[in-house]
């Protein structure tokens, strides 16, 4: 990767932190593409003078995605979406690929999820299913990666329940019996960096060392910042009113969508590229016991639990 230049889009992201900071380990150029340049500032600091373009363009936008590969020696496609799905993750996954090919790009990645499924009753899991055809429709080389949830000290998984349970002595819990396997932001970078030099086409599941049911996550999480509420499981019919009557809503506990893909495990069945890549799987205490200490009762000054990740299965 040393000089080559790399179009991120979606860059501005919580993951593309994570992303250009393994390519720019590398030596490379990237160009982070995103709908707001401005909240892609944190970037530059990552690389040297120059290594860090920034721009601004939109995946639903030909135009915009065209000027954003122009010279471009790859190409990562970082862009996700729960509004406009299928004009984000179907139609624009296909405007990447399309203009990749169409500039001479060598290498694209692109981020799908595990749950990707042409026949999902979630449009969710049907966007990305016709993302991924379109990818390889335009540009058969191209690496698709499906992550299970994605961690990190900025996600907005981890950190959601967190705030939930270090504000209420009751936390109810939706998908009580739903199966996760959290992957670690860093991991899923790495897993980018190698599949850019390895296109060959395959559609990779990545996956963490720890599965989760939703209840064991959130003990999880409750012992990791030193509270102990009371934890209900939410019958599924009540979960699937409540997912209807306010899923439209904005802020909502959660929508129709979301509820309709808690109704699937989001678990590695498929080929597993942390594997496949030789890349070591971060555990999720390792690393989330550093920035999980705001939710505790004293902050970094609090108690910290060890060895938290023995509430998971395993694999």
């Amino acid at each position: 990767m040393q000089g080559k230049l790399v179009t991120v889009f979606g860059g501005g992201g919580f993951l593309g932190r994570y992303v250009a900071q393994v390519l720019l380990s590398h030596g490379a150029r990237i160009r982070v593409a995103c709908r707001n340049a401005s909240s892609a500032n944190y970037i530059k600091p990552l690389g040297n003078l120059g290594q860090v373009q920034l721009m601004e363009a939109d995946i639903r936008k030909p135009a915009s995605v065209a000027r954003a590969v122009m010279d471009a020696d790859a190409v990562v496609n970082l862009v996700g979406s729960f509004a406009d799905m299928n004009a984000v993750q179907n139609t624009g996954a296909g405007n990447v690929a399309q203009a990749a090919t169409a500039a001479g790009v060598r290498a694209l990645v692109h981020i799908s999820a595990i749950g990707a499924d042409a026949r999902s009753d979630a449009e969710y899991g049907k966007s990305k299913a016709g993302g991924e055809a379109a990818v390889h429709a335009a540009f058969p080389s191209a690496v698709i990666l499906r992550p299970s949830i994605v961690f990190g000290r900025e996600d907005q998984f981890i950190n959601r329940f967190a705030g939930l349970i270090r504000m209420l002595p009751v936390v109810p819990v939706i998908g009580a019996h739903t199966r996760f396997q959290p992957v670690f932001a860093g991991d899923v970078a790495k897993a980018v960096a190698a599949a850019l030099a390895h296109q060959d086409g395959r559609v990779l599941e990545l996956g963490g060392p720890e599965i989760f049911s939703m209840m064991e996550l959130n003990r999880w999480i409750a012992k990791a910042i030193g509270r102990d509420p009371v934890f209900i499981e939410v019958p599924d019919i009540a979960a699937k009113m409540l997912a209807k009557g306010t899923g439209w809503m904005p802020g909502a506990p959660i929508t129709e969508d979301q509820y309709k893909m808690l109704g699937r495990d989001n678990v590695v069945t498929g080929t597993d590229g942390i594997t496949a890549y030789g890349i070591v799987p971060t555990p999720l205490d390792v690393v989330a016991a550093d920035w999980l200490n705001i939710y505790r009762k004293h902050g970094r000054f609090g108690s910290s639990a060890k060895g938290t990740g023995q509430a998971g299965t395993g694999q």
